[in-house]
């Protein structure tokens, strides 16, 4: 089977890091590429197509991490939001500590969801937030 044809591992490997982070009883922190279709963040924190998000457990509420995309509620200068952030977009996960982590390289699979989604009418509505966001 061909690379291409396979899943890619940024889901899976970015998991273990995750993991391994919070085990150490350090802080991870994700750089994302807010030019990737479908990431839904705070435009007024984006530096250079940027942004590095703390996705701490007891910085993030109600976190999902799936093999498609993360999302969690999150408070930027003091308003709730609602993050969305497609794996294809992780470019980087590491612990704030020590700048210990790993950068993630293109993946193939990720070109192909790029030309499907860019074909798609863009939506006018934004998604409903599907969590519930507690104070």
């Amino acid at each position: 089977m061909e690379l291409e044809q396979m899943t890619p591992r940024r889901p899976y490997i970015f998991r273990a890091f995750y993991d391994w982070i919070l085990e150490n009883d350090l802080t991870p922190y994700i750089v994302v590429n807010t030019s990737v279709y479908g990431v839904l963040v705070p435009q007024e924190f984006i530096q250079n197509n940027q942004i590095v998000l703390n996705i701490a457990p007891q910085s993030v509420g109600q976190y999902l991490a799936t093999n498609e995309q993360i999302e969690f509620n999150a408070r930027f200068s003091g308003v709730p939001q609602h993050i969305v952030v497609p794996m294809a977009a992780i470019e980087a996960i590491y612990a704030r500590e020590n700048g210990v982590g790993m950068g993630f390289e293109d993946e193939p699979q990720y070109h192909a969801k790029r030309e499907t989604s860019s074909q798609q009418p863009v939506q006018s509505k934004p998604k409903p937030n599907p969590f519930r966001v507690v104070k």
